[in-house]
């Protein structure tokens, strides 16, 4: 039990530890609300509130005048396809991905950061970067992480870099070319087009509205896989947690590599966030990348990369001979945004704005 959390949120991991120990099986129905509501001392509401969060991530399902069923299933890495919905096919947008526009970071912060940044750093601005980054940055972004995603590493494995498309570009410096990179089908152009260009084989597997096809990923013949596992662009398909999962046993019972691409979690409205892969295998199988172009601004080309613990060492040895490509100024301004608690409270504005 984590005590320092609301109480639904106790009873919500308290059932979720239990779904993925198998103390509760696929199929089997969940104790009711009003037995979970006397068990624990709590009310119905707060019971109902904890299972209904079970049910945005993919743990159980709602039976009407039934209860609540367990839907999570990690016992065959490569689930049959029986009852899952059509696949979304290659160039299909489903209607519900039609975000909303996203409130821009206010001008009037990021200059008076860009101020700060001038009066405090003064010629310390002139100082070349390390290679990863400057240190007190990935410190801030290493302490973002474990506020708000869940994900607990030091500052030695993050690695910054000037947007997306430049970091998928490293992952492959750091993996090798020797190896087939596959993407979700359809995907974000631009993530298959860096990786040719880098000259590397690429392989399209084919998305349903869960994520990839499990008979997909059973065919494949990558070591790479990268994923979107929140709000794919453009299938809008979200991956719950039997698909997390699912996709972590890939890349474990291949010795291969996720490259996970969380663009776009930030703004989800869920009273709880989704699990990141990292978070759930964050030492050997998965790097996490990140930008800030659409949180702050796409003309904000600062993106970062979150390396496994017992790969990154080897990992950065690799490219050790690039410098880092964003200006100390732009990452020293980024730091304060984040030190000062600014970005934070620009992403609580606008998730407040997108649950209106």
């Amino acid at each position: 039990m984590r005590n320092n959390e609301p109480a639904y949120l106790r009873i919500y991991y308290r059932l979720r530890d239990a779904i993925v120990r198998k103390a509760f099986r696929y199929g089997q129905r969940l104790p009711s609300k009003r037995a979970l509501a006397e068990q624990t001392g709590l009310s119905v509401i707060t019971i109902s509130h904890a299972l209904e969060l079970l049910v945005d991530e993919g743990y159980a399902v709602a039976r009407e005048r039934s209860g609540y069923y367990v839907s999570y299933n990690d016992a065959d890495p490569f689930l049959s396809q029986e009852e899952r919905p059509e696949p979304v096919r290659s160039g299909e947008v489903r209607e519900e991905f039609a975000m909303p526009p996203v409130p821009e970071f206010s001008f009037n912060s990021y200059a008076r950061a860009v101020r700060k940044v001038l009066n405090d750093e003064g010629e310390r601005l002139f100082v070349k970067s390390e290679n990863q980054g400057r240190t007190n940055l990935r410190q801030a972004i290493a302490a973002y992480l474990s506020r708000n995603r869940g994900i607990n590493v030091s500052a030695d494995q993050i690695l910054v870099g000037s947007g997306a498309e430049y970091l998928y570009g490293m992952a492959v410096s750091m993996l090798g070319r020797d190896m087939i990179y596959a993407v979700e089908d359809p995907s974000y152009q631009m993530i298959e087009k860096v990786y040719r260009q880098n000259g590397v084989a690429v392989e399209k597997l084919r998305m349903g509205d869960n994520g990839i096809e499990s008979r997909e990923l059973k065919r494949a013949e990558a070591g790479v896989l990268h994923v979107t596992p929140f709000h794919s662009y453009p299938s809008g398909a979200t991956a719950d947690a039997s698909k997390r999962t699912e996709y972590v046993n890939w890349a474990k019972a291949r010795e291969g590599y996720i490259i996970e691409d969380d663009y776009d979690s930030e703004f989800s409205v869920k009273s709880r966030r989704e699990d990141t892969l990292f978070s759930m295998e964050p030492e050997e199988h998965i790097i996490y990348i990140n930008t800030f172009s659409r949180t702050i601004s796409h003309a904000t080309r600062i993106g970062y990369m979150v390396l496994p613990e017992k790969k990154a060492a080897s990992m950065l040895e690799r490219i050790g001979s690039y410098s880092c490509s964003v200006p100390v100024l732009d990452q020293e301004v980024l730091r304060e945004l984040l030190d000062s608690g600014e970005f934070e409270r620009h992403i609580n504005r606008v998730r407040r704005i997108l649950k209106k």
